[in-house]
């Protein structure tokens, strides 16, 4: 059984640009939408967000790819959550996020996620649950990588206190980077709006984790040698994934992003409604799998 967090039931995804890197496959379709193994890709941010115990998720994306989610995931009641969507027009930043989400965030503390980012790991649940205790500030994550300086990176000391941030660095002070999953407290709306354009013409993420660490306010958990991270967004990067669920799922008999199983055991949704899901899919492995579970219910 998943433990719901404290405080934070509010998460957006940020499903929107172009999938450049992933092009002609999107040219006419989202890159969340492309499988990663025998998942759309947007599952798996969908059930990070819900492994936290967030129910109401904001899903922001590009005017015709909000329409495609829609069809995927509708309102999010056949999983007991509550799902909206949002249009970015012009896609500024990941920061912009936050703007474009500020009635839905309200006065609530919140979490976003990128949506091309996948997580898995034996003690993640656990992560998530420290991150979304925390109400004061902002909380990110750090994973050591082998190529620091291709993304933003985080220098801590050994108690999880941030000391520095750098966006790519040709010279990195360390090898953690920090991956696209964030949580905020309230005060993340105002800090967006006050935010300049950095010289790529975007409202960047780091400005806003800057702030907060000018405040005292920025704590980092790093996540252990268990926990998997992949940016799905080049074909490389989405085939790894894609092997790396396939080889997991037939090793632990469990699969991953896996979000009717995780709507049931947060009690987001009752047997009765667990069995509707699946009596409503073909015959894949997939509803086989659900069955099973059903049967261990």
């Amino acid at each position: 059984m998943f433990n719901r967090s404290r405080g934070v039931n509010k998460g957006i995804i940020l499903a929107g640009g172009k999938g450049t890197r992933l092009y002609p496959t999107t040219k006419i379709v989202s890159k969340l939408l492309l499988p990663i193994y025998d998942k759309p890709a947007i599952y798996y941010p969908l059930s990070v967000l819900m492994m936290a115990g967030i129910s109401e998720i904001l899903v922001i994306s590009t005017p015709n790819q909000v329409k495609q989610f829609e069809e995927l995931l509708g309102d999010g009641s056949d999983l007991g959550i509550s799902i909206n969507y949002e249009i970015q027009n012009k896609p500024e930043g990941i920061a912009q996020a936050f703007t474009i989400g500020a009635d839905f965030v309200g006065d609530e503390r919140v979490c976003l996620i990128l949506g091309d980012n996948f997580f898995y790991g034996q003690n993640l649940q656990d992560f998530l649950t420290q991150a979304a205790s925390t109400e004061i500030g902002a909380t990110i994550f750090a994973v050591p990588v082998n190529n620091p300086s291709e993304f933003g990176v985080v220098e801590i000391d050994d108690h999880g206190v941030v000391l520095t941030l750098q966006e790519k660095p040709p010279s990195p002070r360390s090898s953690n980077a920090v991956p696209g999953l964030y949580f905020y407290d309230n005060s993340v709306v105002e800090v967006a709006r006050n935010l300049e354009k950095s010289d790529r013409g975007e409202y960047e993420i780091t400005d806003v984790n800057l702030h907060y660490l000018k405040n005292n306010q920025l704590s980092a958990i790093k996540f252990d040698p268990t926990t998997i991270w992949f940016d799905t967004g080049t074909p490389e990067a989405l085939l790894s994934a894609s092997n790396f669920v396939a080889e997991t799922q037939e090793s632990s008999k469990s699969y991953i992003g896996c979000i009717e199983q995780i709507a049931l055991d947060n009690d987001y949704i009752d047997l009765e409604q667990f069995q509707k899901l699946i009596m409503d899919m073909p015959d894949i492995p997939y509803k086989y799998y659900l069955s099973r579970r059903l049967e261990k219910k």
